[in-house]
């Protein structure tokens, strides 16, 4: 046993460790929050002025970890407190999800952690987590039940390796079961001895987020998640809900009747060109194509491909938490491999998979080295285009019969070009009228077939391609919620919307619907 192991059990050993050797240099713990260090106490000091003249609110639960994450939710939970809410503020201390951290680096991180959060005073109520967890003895807790700490282990484990297919007895899992129950533990007695009106945390898909959401929903807690998307100055938000499940069914039953305006369809088809070029778009931090468009005669001469029917299959992001969980009967991976041996044994058609560009920028294996595992030689009417590889998706769409998609966004766009589109997954665009949906795999290949033999009796008719944007304005402009500081870009969100902004009256205006929804007030799609 290591020398580490043997302190991380001794009383204070790290504590005292890191006060009078580390103190002043936190880079040799595992993480970094000098820069909120640094800030925190003018945050602080906006933030009681603001809680000065505020009408007491809920009680709240906020929850934080990883070093991006813990400055985003302090701000959030400084803000949320200034608004006059009583805010209790937890965290862990682990600097990774997905490497073992030993119990007295923990310790020591924890400990700088209390730290640098010292001058919130008494706006927040600082709680560790970790100090309420046991050392870790057994794998399923006490906290949550066997089946859902284990569901959430197996979900980690997904995420942290990106791919759908992992061993549920490998060392990964193992920790992550380990961490999760540590986690779930120390929710259970919190909760039980500090119950809030509300708890807020974000992404409720994953890692410890997961643990806290499925605690507070077993538990009848109020519970909102969030995550940010491709926007910026906009929020997913989801009450009671996972939000990486993007249920947009308050939305579409209050707005999906309504016709759009003319200025709103000139906004949509503005969006829509641009996701199509190479440009962005109002709030939108990317471009969508790595690729200018070449025209659908090119891409086919460029690819190899004839006259035959063409499906276009264009891949989630493996492993994303916007992908796991979502089978309806067949997981993403074996879905593709099995479509693609179906077009082996039926040469009458052709197949282009793409594989999404974000796997370029991933740390896990891609859908194509997955596949030419499995295929060392792909069929000759199959095309499997790397995600480096240099091409405009609506160029395929053009070229195509037929879309298959699993979750992506893309099976939304195809069905508003008037394209026949088969949905295998829970996204939500499902069940909204312009798609189509099959139960099971016999289902699926008899509507394939279907598609690519006679694409206009299969394709959404005129009232249904008119759903389809419709539901893209509502989704992509109604969906997000106003928020100042997204996740990926929030030093940068700080210097348009700085706290003493946010909290004046024009940021109330703008921002402080989302602040309530969090809470707990309904949201309102008006």
């Amino acid at each position: 046993m290591g020398i580490k192991s043997i302190l991380g059990n001794l009383p204070y050993t790290a504590e005292l460790y890191w006060q009078f050797r580390q103190k002043d240099s936190p880079t040799t713990v595992g993480l970094n929050l000098s820069r909120l260090k640094e800030v925190l106490p003018g945050w602080v000091e906006t933030a009681q002025a603001a809680r000065a003249q505020a009408t007491p609110g809920r009680k709240v639960l906020v929850f934080g970890m990883i070093h991006y994450w813990l400055e985003h939710t302090t701000l959030l939970s400084l803000t949320l407190a200034a608004l006059g809410h009583e805010v209790t503020y937890a965290f862990m201390p682990y600097s990774h999800w997905r490497k073992s951290e030993n119990r007295f680096d923990l310790r020591r991180q924890n400990a700088y952690i209390l730290d640098v959060l010292r001058p919130v005073g008494d706006l927040l109520r600082i709680v560790s987590f970790f100090d309420r967890s046991p050392v870790p003895r057994h794998r399923s807790g006490d906290a949550l039940e066997k089946d859902v700490l284990e569901n959430q282990a197996l979900r980690d484990t997904q995420y942290s390796l990106l791919t759908e297919e992992v061993e549920s007895g490998s060392d990964l899992y193992n920790l992550r079961l380990e961490r999760d129950a540590a986690m779930g533990a120390a929710v259970v007695a919190h909760l039980a001895a500090d119950r809030p009106d509300v708890v807020v945390t974000p992404n409720g898909s994953i890692l410890e987020f997961g643990v806290l959401y499925h605690a507070a929903r077993a538990r009848s807690i109020p519970v909102s998640t969030f995550e940010f998307g491709e926007q910026n100055y906009r929020m997913w938000l989801a009450q009671g809900d996972d939000v990486m499940r993007q249920d947009t069914t308050a939305l579409w039953e209050a707005r999906g009747d309504i016709p759009l305006t003319e200025a709103e369809w000139d906004r949509v088809r503005t969006m829509f060109t641009a996701r199509q070029g190479a440009s962005v778009f109002e709030t939108f931090e990317r471009t969508w194509q790595t690729a200018d468009s070449k025209g659908a005669r090119q891409i086919r001469t460029e690819l190899g491909l004839d006259d035959r029917p063409l499906a276009f299959l264009p891949t989630n992001v493996l492993g994303d938490s916007l992908t796991l969980g979502r089978q309806v009967f067949i997981g993403m991976t074996e879905w593709i491999r099995r479509t693609i041996r179906w077009f082996g044994d039926h040469p009458a058609y052709q197949l282009v998979v793409r594989i999404h560009p974000g796997e370029g920028i991933g740390w896990g294996p891609s859908t194509f080295d997955l596949l030419k595992d499995a295929f060392p030689e792909f069929p000759s009417n199959v095309h499997v285009l790397s995600a480096d590889y240099a091409v405009n998706s609506y160029d395929l769409v053009d070229a195509a019969r037929a879309g298959l998609v699993y979750t992506t966004t893309l099976g939304l766009e195809m069905a508003m070009l008037g394209l026949p589109v088969i949905v295998l997954g829970q996204t939500h665009y499902r069940g909204k009228g312009f798609t189509h949906e099959p139960p099971d795999w016999d289902a699926y290949l008899a509507a394939l077939q279907a598609a690519l033999d006679d694409p206009t009796a299969h394709a959404p008719g005129p009232d249904a391609v008119a759903t389809a944007w419709t539901y893209a304005y509502r989704f992509f402009f109604e969906y997000p919620q106003p928020f100042p500081w997204h996740i990926q870009h929030f030093w940068e969100c700080l210097d348009e919307w700085p706290l003493e902004r946010v909290l004046s009256d024009k940021g109330r205006a703008a921002f402080g619907g989302t602040f309530a929804a969090l809470v707990g007030e309904k949201v309102l799609f008006d």
